[in-house]
């Protein structure tokens, strides 16, 4: 029962830290006004995140694996806890974008030290359904948190959010240190686990699996950054919307976005416990890329707000049916090594996430539309449902006896 309490823990954790991402697009018009900042200096403040939690991923895994995910994430959410109350005291473009990078170094940890707790704690047949709801805690906190902060922001200065934030961290990062152990009393039984690669760390990150595994961890993050940084500001513009509307357009795709988690994390774990067990991370990531494909090539003919979201719907959808078998691939290859090899494909996501960040406003201005974005992340996508089918992480012949026993 306890490794239930263990997952919701850490899909409250996810929620609390994803609800910063959100809170800078939220606040992006009141932020760039008081510091007097452009759309190219706001696609700075947005990647600066992107490219401290992408630098710090393999650092952060080492230390997760090294101490243990209790020691691990009391160090990184008291550390994000800090940032994000300086956030609100940045007075410049420069200690703004200093602030983002270190909270995006911070949290680069986050979701590194949840994949280790999962893997300490629950057997590999859960662990699809666990990693799902993990990353729906910050789809479903981004969907809620626009409404609610466009009337904060209305209400109250932009800095306020960031102090309640950071000492709600600072709560969770007290109770986790109090309550959490980094093992169950009574250890798992690993017998039908996939095999870790044998030859260590250095021969699984030098492996074709795990470069394809990163591909399409950054296609999938190229897709996604945009909901989190540049989709409300793009709908407003685009179609001449209001603040609350382009809000509630915009939680639409986040809400979307969970439903995937869900999905993709029960698929995976029945595929899993079924004849099908050797497709049942490659399958669920196949189908999501095949997914975003259409959608961001259809977000190319939207010539309405409605009409949009949908497509753009259909394409989070697909992205993120990915993330559960991505996370759940690391840990099959990686065993012990879980924490470090989960940072080196985060690493090469948030990557992903830095250039889109600055790749939207930059093409959309060469060009004229957002059309040129849309169908680069198209094409990352299609090539990402190759990488998909060339990611072995189970072994044939052990999957065939375990099914049969």
């Amino acid at each position: 029962m306890k490794r239930y309490i263990v997952v919701f823990v850490l899909f409250i954790l996810v929620m609390i830290t994803h609800i910063d991402r959100v809170c800078v697009s939220a606040s992006k018009e009141f932020i760039a006004g008081q510091l007097h900042l452009s759309d190219a200096a706001m696609g700075l403040i947005f990647s600066a995140w992107a490219l401290g939690y992408a630098i710090n991923q393999i650092p952060g895994g080492w230390l997760i694996d090294k101490v243990g995910p209790r020691a691990g994430l009391t160090v990184v959410v008291g550390l994000w806890s800090v940032m994000a109350i300086l956030t609100g005291f940045a007075w410049s473009f420069t200690s703004l974008l200093v602030v983002r990078m270190a909270l995006g170094m911070a949290e680069a940890g986050v979701f590194l030290g949840g994949a280790r707790a999962i893997y300490n704690w629950l057997p590999p047949g859960e662990r699809g359904r666990a990693n799902g709801v993990l990353f729906s805690g910050s789809r479903i906190s981004a969907a809620i948190s626009l409404p609610l902060l466009a009337w904060m922001l209305a209400r109250w200065p932009w800095r306020n959010s960031f102090l309640m934030l950071g000492a709600i961290g600072t709560v969770w990062t007290i109770f986790w240190l109090l309550w959490f152990r980094d093992r169950p009393a009574k250890p798992l039984d690993t017998i039908t686990a996939a095999s870790p690669v044998n030859g260590g760390l250095s021969r699984i990150l030098r492996s074709g699996p795990m470069a394809f595994n990163m591909f399409q961890y950054f296609a999938s993050n190229f897709t996604f950054f945009l909901c989190m940084s540049w989709m409300l500001p793009y709908l407003k513009r685009e179609y001449r919307l209001g603040d609350s509307q382009a809000a509630a357009y915009a939680m639409i795709p986040l809400l979307v976005a969970a439903t995937a988690q869900w999905s993709a994390g029960w698929l995976v774990d029945r595929l899993y416990h079924s004849h099908f067990r050797v497709w049942s991370r490659r399958l669920p990531g196949m189908l999501g890329f095949t997914l975003a494909t259409v959608g961001m090539v259809a977000l190319t003919r939207a010539n309405a707000p409605a009409l949009a979201v949908v497509y753009l719907s259909l394409a989070v959808f697909g992205a993120e049916m990915t993330l559960s078998p991505s996370w759940v691939f690391c840990a099959d290859i990686a065993g012990a090594n879980t924490g470090r090899v989960s940072g080196t494909m985060n690493m090469a996501g948030n990557i992903g996430s830095f250039i889109s960040a600055n790749a939207f406003p930059y093409l959309q201005r060469v060009t004229g539309s957002a059309s040129a974005y849309f169908l680069i992340a198209a094409g990352l996508n299609a090539i990402a449902i190759v990488c998909w089918f060339h990611m072995r992480s189970i072994d044939e012949r052990k999957a065939t006896i375990a099914v049969a026993n």
